[in-house]
């Protein structure tokens, strides 16, 4: 019997339109280790018409732009529609790591109150990324207190 959610995948898998989406999967390999399952080439043989990678436990595909489909980068929408929220052992060295080969830091790593250690930073290709690590296990109710406690040290 077929599967409606193949093995290997989530509910939910981001896809990302990039503006040189070969260059984006080398710069994704050496910033966060992701490892390149496959690639289709488009009509010209040389773009990305659907290419898919993996981040850890996580799919993640991509194509480079298809204007005549809709398909547009952050290059040519003027900035990203969404972000990846991406979990890994250790934010500051994948941060780190990220910047290294070309990413812009967008936050710098902090402790947020709901337990997670995170950075958020910018692609070379315009897709934001926040980086975090798990560093406290807390209830929905302790999230919400603590968040309260946040917000009324914020400016009005």
């Amino acid at each position: 019997m077929v599967k409606p959610i193949p093995d290997g995948y989530h509910s939910v898998t981001p896809t990302l339109t990039i503006h040189g989406a070969s260059d984006a999967i080398k710069f994704y390999k050496k910033a966060f280790d992701a490892k390149e399952v496959y690639r289709f080439p488009g009509p010209d043989g040389k773009s990305i018409m659907h290419a898919e990678i993996r981040i850890g436990d996580s799919a993640i595909m991509l194509c480079d732009e298809i204007p005549e489909m809709g398909f547009l980068s952050p290059k040519s929408t003027g900035g990203p529609s969404g972000a990846i929220y991406l979990y890994v052992d250790d934010a500051d060295s994948v941060f780190s790591k990220a910047v290294s080969v070309g990413a812009t830091s967008m936050m710098p790593l902090l402790d947020g109150f709901w337990g997670d250690r995170i950075g958020m930073l910018v692609d070379p290709y315009g897709h934001r990324w926040t980086i975090a690590t798990r560093k406290k296990d807390m209830t929905l109710e302790e999230i919400q207190k603590a968040g309260a406690e946040f917000m009324k040290g914020q400016p009005k």
